[in-house]
């Protein structure tokens, strides 16, 4: 029998060349569907490309598509090909569905976790100075933007939340720290996120929304008319 890793000669595989390798990323990564991440990509070849010799080959491909309107880029579960953003209004005909709409109470919660992580309800509470609902939570971790990430060692236990690679990956982003500077968020009260992006779909930083104390803490009457109870008046961080 030949050994492991060798043909029938006894010879090791060849070793493909660089433009046969990029020829094979290019075509996985068009073909996807979803972000792939550079150990998936490594294994479509035999022995698997150490990442020192991927990820260059993966920037010079991201960069050789630069000059079309569909880019290549790497978000926080992988790289995927995704269209410019002046195509998007062209794209969003093939899914003519209207996006789900995210009250506030929903956008606050969503930003607050994603900026303080990890943080527990009380936390979010104290911050945002209303009860938080079940739905807001519940709603955020069928979106899959949110999970618990465990729990704090306090009385009680109580569940600590952090955002999800989704959510990044939603957000068009590689990681937290590309997320825009809090001085930066727009103050919209109501935001429309579309779905998952499709590999020619592109979907720009979202979190345009105030944080805590911008409004909910500071104006009379504010949690009344989102029909939210008000948190605790000494609302402790749990």
């Amino acid at each position: 029998m030949p050994a492991s890793g060798c043909d029938s000669a006894g010879e090791l595989p060849a070793v493909p060349a660089d433009a046969e390798i990029t020829d094979v990323l290019e075509a996985a990564l068009l073909i996807a569907g979803e972000p792939l991440d550079e150990a998936r990509l490594a294994r479509l070849f035999d022995p698997p490309l150490p990442s020192a010799a991927l990820r260059p080959l993966l920037e010079a491909l991201a960069l050789a598509w630069k000059p079309r309107r569909v880019e290549l880029v790497r978000v926080a579960s992988g790289w995927r090909f995704q269209g410019r953003p002046g195509l998007q209004r062209h794209l969003d005909r093939l899914a003519p569905e209207k996006p789900p709409r995210y009250s506030r109470a929903v956008m606050e919660t969503l930003a607050i976790i994603a900026y303080r992580q990890p943080v527990t309800r009380g936390d979010i509470e104290a911050i945002r100075g209303v009860a938080v609902s079940t739905n807001v939570i519940k709603t955020l971790e069928d979106r899959q933007w949110i999970e618990s990430i465990g729990h704090r060692d306090t009385p009680g236990r109580p569940a600590l939340y952090a955002t999800t690679p989704s959510f990044l990956d939603d957000l068009g982003l590689a990681s937290l720290s590309e997320l825009p500077p809090l001085a930066d968020l727009d103050s919209s009260h109501l935001m429309e996120i579309p779905d998952v992006p499709s590999t020619t779909a592109e979907t720009q930083p979202v979190l345009e929304t105030p944080l805590a104390g911008s409004d909910s803490a500071a104006e009379p009457g504010a949690a009344a008319d989102r029909g939210e109870p008000a948190a605790p008046a000494a609302q402790t961080l749990h």
